[in-house]
């Protein structure tokens, strides 16, 4: 099976000091990315870690893909102890950050301790540097970017940065790279902020041979410059009309399913501002949406669905403009859109103020700076909603994304099992539930009989494509067959790869005290989710509690004692 290579760097911020180990038997176990940071963080983050303490360890890491100069592959994983869930958290990002990380030889980045004084870490081939960085405080991403650039000529696409919602551990802080992607859920960016790092720089002229080659790179990257898809032009909105009409679009806190001013924020609102074509590294899909307001000068990265979502029905929004300035305040300030912009909501209900676009903006900065209510909210849902007096929409404590599971149920199923929380991206099964895939595929929206079963697989195959590390737009142009000539593998060894993942993850959250009956029940009913749950648990060979036994751990993982941490 082919695997990324190279060292692991570890920088310890306490001391200043960086050191390289071989981690050879964990990369051929756990392919790279998201794979290796979980099995590293699994074993090194102990099970009590405090997400704001010394013992918290962030990993970054590419995969074996990023090697090959293939369509999709322009993205790296972040891994850590998260702050919004209070368990394992891997977030992926795009842009151009992974091939200049992987510039320096290492297959994987390790951040552990705390440093007394804010400070930026370069990291290249042949050294690391820290520098002290006082008069970065507080200082926006771009402000951050321009520091970097004019003093050591590094452009964005070599930069990590949080913001000043990292520096103010704001629960779902981003880490911003190439500007506007973001290793967005989670609160990543708080962790760094914690550690008191404000950003990384990775830049080098030591990248390892090329792994991934051969004829399926050159058909995927045809097929991805030849595709017709809607995602090229609109992005993750194209969805917007469609999820809207089938009554399955998040609308003023979850209050309704449909929202009236859909067709005012979807894809022919992104298709009018777009200006240029945007893309992620040596990617021809170009699906990225740089857009402009022409009449205010407005330009940002977006918004892509689901920041239309939160920031648009869920807040009673139709203002296409006003939503390209909350995802522009949310890049400049390091936030999570989806986290943020469901917060927001909560606030508003609260206030009985849907709508209020002036009010939201002030909202998203409040929290940034954890000035007034904002300080509140940068909490996050789960903890500030009886403050609020409304629903607790998170599960694990994280926020709703959008393909509301009250309509697609395998969709809610998924929410309720994901490790990550209410993440769509864990399992898309949404994609089914549409469907957004051949007739073949698709499963009816209602009900959850049977489709336990597709949830463990979709999981499976997205920790495979996390750890790769692939997009998930490739879903349809890398199927079995390439899978296997792209890592050398049987497809079967490659979604075992995904399952040990899966498994680290949970059993990780559990020796934090997280099982079914406190972690598993999502805040709306969906008839038979309680047998659906038990049959997903025993297809994992976990108990009916949802708790992983000694004896389905990975090989080589420590096993534990149950020890919940302190919130």
């Amino acid at each position: 099976m082919i695997h990324a290579e190279g060292p692991l760097l570890t920088i310890d911020v306490s001391a200043q000091t960086a050191e390289e180990s071989a981690i050879d038997d964990v990369l051929a176990d756990y392919l790279g990315g998201r794979g290796v940071g979980t099995a590293l963080a699994h074993d090194r983050i102990p099970f009590d870690a405090d997400p704001f303490g010394e013992d918290n360890r962030l990993y970054l890491a590419t995969g074996p893909l990023q090697t090959a100069t293939m369509s999709f592959t322009g993205r790296m994983s972040a891994t850590a102890l998260s702050p919004l869930t209070d368990g394992l958290c891997s977030s992926n990002a795009g842009g151009f950050l992974s091939r200049n990380f992987l510039a320096t030889g290492f297959s994987a980045v390790e951040v552990v301790g705390q440093s007394e004084d804010l400070v930026g870490i370069h990291v290249r081939d042949d050294t690391v540097e820290f520098e002290p960085v006082p008069d970065l405080a507080g200082a926006t991403v771009p402000e951050t970017l321009g520091h970097i650039e004019a003093e050591h000529g590094l452009d964005a696409e070599h930069t990590a940065v949080v913001g000043p919602a990292g520096e103010n551990e704001v629960r779902f802080a981003s880490i911003m790279t190439s500007e506007s992607r973001a290793f967005g859920r989670g609160g990543l960016g708080a962790v760094l902020g914690a550690k008191n790092v404000k950003f990384l720089t990775f830049d080098g002229e030591s990248p390892p041979e090329t792994l991934v080659e051969g004829e399926a790179t050159m058909e995927v990257h045809k097929e991805a410059s030849e595709s017709g898809s809607p995602m090229k032009d609109a992005g993750t909105v194209s969805v917007t009309e469609y999820a809207n009409s089938v009554g399955a679009l998040p609308t003023r806190y979850f209050e309704d399913l449909q929202f009236e001013g859909a067709e005012d924020i979807g894809s022919g609102a992104v298709i009018e501002h777009k200006y240029k074509k945007g893309t992620c590294s040596s990617c021809a899909f170009a699906c990225k949406l740089p857009t402009r307001d022409e009449e205010s000068g407005l330009e940002t990265e977006g918004p892509e669905y689901e920041t239309v979502m939160s920031f648009g029905s869920n807040a009673d929004v139709d203002d296409f403009v006003a939503i390209m300035k909350s995802n522009d305040l949310c890049d400049v300030y390091g936030l999570d859109t989806i986290s943020c912009g469901d917060v927001i909501a909560a606030q508003l209900k609260s206030e009985d103020a849907f709508g209020d676009v002036e009010r939201i903006h002030e909202l998203i900065e409040a929290i940034a700076l954890r000035e007034g209510v904002g300080d509140t909210l940068a909490e996050g849902i789960d903890r500030c909603h009886e403050e609020l007096g409304v629903e607790n929409w998170s599960m694990k404590g994280m926020e709703f994304a959008a393909h509301d599971g009250r309509t697609l149920n395998g969709q809610g199923l998924s929410f309720a099992t994901s490790n990550r929380g209410a993440d769509h991206m864990y399992a898309e099964m949404y994609q089914l539930e549409y469907p957004l895939v051949p007739p073949k595929l698709a499963l009816d929206r209602e009900g959850v009989e049977g489709k336990a079963e597709h949830v463990v697989d979709r999981e499976n195959q997205n920790a495979l494509k996390d750890a790769a590390v692939l997009c998930k737009f490739a879903s349809s142009h890398v199927r079995e067959e390439r899978w296997e000539a792209l890592l050398d593998a049987d497809y079967d060894e490659l979604l075992a790869v995904g399952e040990r993942i899966v498994t680290l993850e949970r059993h990780f959250n559990n020796q934090r005290g997280m099982d079914r009956a406190a972690d598993d029940d999502l805040p709306y009913d969906i008839a038979g989710l309680s047998d659906a749950l038990s049959e997903y648990y025993d297809l994992r060979g976990w108990t009916d509690d949802g708790v992983v036994p000694d004896g389905a751990l990975p090989a080589g993982a420590a096993s534990g004692d149950a020890a919940p941490a302190d919130d």
